[in-house]
């Protein structure tokens, strides 16, 4: 048996239009958010340390370095949030594709 496609009315037809138009003008009122010349001063400056930073470790050995530059190109992708990480946070962003991790140390009692 074949199953037959439900036909919309026109009428249903339209308020879904009409519900999805209004939809849509109600996030366009949004508030734009402003940003001060300082800030995109600062957020220039940051984009450019990053794509240093990536452009450096390339060649970079150790298994904390996929990681880094993975946290590195999240970073570069989510600059429009508004959540940012401060200053001690980005450094250390930075630094993670060149400095090692400490090695973890272990139990054994072995000579």
């Amino acid at each position: 048996m074949a199953i037959r496609a439900k036909l919309t009315t026109r009428e249903e037809l339209e308020a879904n239009r009409m519900a999805a138009s209004a939809a849509a003008a109600a996030s366009a009122e949004k508030p734009k958010r402003v940003i001060s010349d300082e800030e995109k001063a600062v957020r220039k400056d940051r984009v450019a340390k990053a794509k240093d930073a990536l452009a450096r470790s390339v060649g970079a050995k150790g298994e904390h370095v996929a990681g880094a530059r993975a946290s590195l190109k999240m970073y570069l992708q989510r600059l429009n949030e508004p959540k940012q990480p401060d200053d001690a946070q980005f450094e250390a962003l930075l630094e993670a594709p060149f400095k090692a991790p400490p090695k973890k140390k272990t139990n054994d009692r072995r000579f």
